[in-house]
C-alpha cells in the first residue's frame, strides 16, 4: 500500500479491464517517472477521448460525428450486415479487407452469468435496421466461445423466419497449427466446415 494520490493512481489504473494490481503499480510509476509533458499529453488524450467519441447512431460503433466512417461511406454494400459484440471487433475484421458490408455492433454478448441478457444488447436497433427489406444476408460474427454462440443461436432463431440469409463466420484451425494441439471443440468444427479443394 502506498500512500493518497499514489495508491488512488493505482486503484484506479487497477480498475482498467485487464491491467491486474501489479500492471497497475507499473503503469502508476512509469507516470511518476515520466516528463509532465507526456502525463498532460496522456490526461489531454483522455479527456478528449471522452468528449469526443460516441457511438454511431446507426451501427454502434465508435465515431466522433453522429456516423461512423463506415455507415457514412457510400461503396459499402448496404445489402450485407456483419453482426459483432463490441466496436473492438469491426477493426479485426476490417484488417482482413475482405468485407465491404455494413456493421452491427450488438455491445456485447448474451451471459446469463454476468446477467446480460438479449434486452441489454442492440438487437431492437438490429430489427429496426432489418425491417426495411435492404439487408439480403446477416453474417454473425460473434465470439467463438460459450457467450458468443449463445447470441449467435438467439439472433438466428429471431432473424429467420424473416427470410434472410444468417451465416456463421466459420471457425477452426488456426494457420499454422498443429492437429495434436487442437481441442475437441475446435477440431469438431474445422470438420464441419471443412470445404472442396479446386485443383
Amino acid at each position: 500500500m502506498y500512500e493518497g494520490v499514489v495508491q488512488d493512481l493505482i486503484d484506479e489504473l487497477g480498475r482498467l479491464p485487464g491491467v491486474g494490481p501489479k500492471s497497475a503499480q507499473r503503469i502508476a510509476f512509469h507516470v511518476l517517472q515520466a516528463e509532465p509533458t507526456d502525463v498532460k499529453r496522456l490526461a489531454q488524450a483522455l479527456l478528449e477521448v471522452k468528449a469526443k467519441v460516441r457511438f454511431c447512431v446507426t451501427c454502434g460503433n465508435v465515431a466522433q460525428e453522429e456516423l461512423c466512417t463506415i455507415c457514412r461511406d457510400a461503396r459499402r454494400d448496404p445489402s450485407v450486415i456483419c453482426v459483432v459484440e463490441e466496436p473492438k471487433d469491426v477493426v479485426a475484421v476490417e484488417r482482413t479487407r475482405e468485407f465491404r458490408g455494413r456493421y452491427h455492433v450488438l455491445g456485447g454478448a448474451i451471459s446469463p452469468i454476468e446477467g446480460v441478457g438479449p434486452d441489454d444488447l442492440r438487437i431492437r436497433e438490429l430489427l429496426a435496421r432489418l425491417a426495411d427489406g435492404t439487408v439480403t444476408e446477416l453474417i454473425l460474427a460473434t465470439d467463438p466461445n460459450l457467450e458468443g454462440e449463445a447470441t449467435a443461436t438467439y439472433l438466428a432463431r429471431m432473424i429467420k423466419p424473416m427470410g434472410l440469409k444468417v451465416t456463421r463466420l466459420a471457425s477452426g484451425l488456426p494457420v499454422g497449427g498443429d492437429l495434436e494441439y487442437a481441442d475437441e471443440v475446435t477440431l469438431g468444427r474445422a470438420f464441419e466446415g471443412r470445404r472442396l479443394l479446386d485443383v
